[in-house]
């Protein structure tokens, strides 16, 4: 049968899936896979949750839609309760969209709106990272630093500004200390802002953890607590990107509560509906609100989507297994187990350089030459071969190419679900190793 979906790779053949259970997905063929990335970090609760699939039938007998600039409905409501409640920080108010880049665009527009509101209309700058990704819609791929996806559409980007990442494994000088590193790579916003002038600076945009672009990449100690003190001096808003590193996916329920600071604005999307629904969210403090409900009153700003109650209603279930079933200790404990397998299994690999990451959230970079870090050759398509060998084997996980600046490097990233055991963790070590071995040697032959 010929296929009408406009795929993401014209040239895959991909095969069609059936069902899922826990951690493994199926296929029509009845082949099984260990989902070890979630899709895309999304399926952090795995496949077929009884408690979630339950609290969707339920809300179907109740009510699918009803527009938000009629109606707010109870699962969206209880939804942002438990957001609130449980979010570090001065955040009150939750902005329901469908997705991380819709969280990332709300985010941006609602900074540019809050400084009208307050009479700064000069604060339009967003500075950013190199090497970050922060969506794929015109505004948050503007903001985002991955050089790969940009580049065909970079005529048509609002202009953004790009400091170093906090990427120690590369970046950091030999004579410097992980802190000296973090604070030098820190001061750039500082330098950076005044070069723009803080008056033109509205926003400086970051993953607390860097997820697809570079592979779960942790900020070394004292990095964020600098970046925010930066951000008050200027008057900047900072606006942290969670869609991927957060909702329990590094061991807290917000990424950022490791780093001892708040956000002005935080975005999160991918495991707030686990898959089940598409939703995301953009959560800001009572300040920013409080401009707008005493000024205009009206954020410009919306989506035909927005808390669709269906969506809240997954996202509501998910939020309660999260705090209530234990799943944020076991993603501790089980991402201790996961760190110590990798390192057990790859720590001595030839061609692995750094493996990084925090709870259930970690990646390898694969380099040719240890020693050096050099990377192998684009040509190669190093993480593109391990996908395919990978998936081949029954393991699905997330192999990126660009590591380095956008063009050269590869790293895998691996986000299994919370749910993962010890067993199925040695499971996904073991078919990563031989599938990693496997690609690189098949990539020297026929280069």
């Amino acid at each position: 049968m010929v296929s009408h979906i406009f795929p993401r790779h014209t040239h895959d053949e991909l095969p069609t899936a059936s069902g899922g259970e826990g951690c493994f997905i199926f296929d029509q063929a009845g082949k099984k896979y260990l989902d070890a990335s979630g899709g895309a970090a999304v399926s952090c609760l795995g496949h077929s949750h009884p408690k979630i699939i339950s609290a969707l039938h339920k809300q179907l007998d109740v009510l699918a839609y009803a527009h938000t600039s009629f109606f707010t409905s109870e699962p969206a409501e209880r939804l942002a309760t438990k957001l609130i409640n449980n979010a570090a920080g001065d955040l009150s108010q939750v902005y329901l969209v469908s997705g991380g880049s819709e969280a990332i665009e709300a985010a941006l527009k609602l900074a540019r709106q809050y400084f009208i509101e307050i009479g700064q209309p000069s604060k339009k700058e967003v500075i950013a990272r190199r090497q970050s990704y922060h969506g794929n819609t015109l505004g948050a791929l503007a903001v985002g630093g991955n050089e790969w996806r940009r580049s065909k559409f970079e005529p048509i980007l609002i202009d953004t500004h790009h400091i170093a990442p906090c990427y120690a494994y590369r970046e950091k000088y030999d004579n410097e200390t992980e802190f000296e590193f973090g604070q030098r790579v820190a001061n750039e916003l500082e330098t950076t802002i005044e070069k723009l002038g803080s008056q033109n600076v509205m926003a400086f945009v970051a993953e607390p953890v860097v997820g697809a672009t570079l592979g779960a990449v942790p900020a070394v100690d004292g990095y964020f607590k600098t970046i925010r003190e930066i951000c008050n001096r200027n008057g900047v808003l900072l606006i942290l990107d969670e869609v991927m590193c957060g909702m329990g996916r590094t061991g807290t329920l917000f990424a950022y509560e490791q780093e001892g600071i708040a956000p002005d604005i935080v975005c999160i999307a991918k495991g707030l509906g686990a898959g089940y629904q598409p939703i995301g969210a953009t959560i800001c403090t009572d300040k920013i609100y409080e401009a707008i409900k005493s000024g205009s009153g009206f954020f410009q700003h919306g989506h035909t989507y927005l808390g669709h109650p269906m969506a809240a209603a997954a996202a509501d279930a998910v939020i309660d297994v999260l705090l209530n079933d234990n799943i944020l200790t076991n993603v501790n404990n089980t991402g201790d187990h996961l760190k110590d397998t990798l390192h057990t299994k790859f720590a001595q690999h030839v061609h692995v350089g750094d493996i990084r990451g925090r709870g259930l959230f970690y990646g390898l970079e694969i380099v040719q030459d240890r020693e050096s870090k050099e990377p192998f050759p684009s040509s190669y398509g190093i993480a593109r071969k391990i996908k395919s060998v990978a998936k081949d084997k029954g393991l699905l996980c997330y192999p990126m190419s660009g590591t380095v600046d956008g063009k050269k490097g590869d790293h895998v990233l691996l986000a299994p679900p919370y749910i993962i055991n010890d067993m199925e963790i040695n499971n996904l070590s073991t078919l990563l190793a031989e599938s990693l071995d496997e690609a690189i040697e098949s990539c020297k032959v026929r280069v």
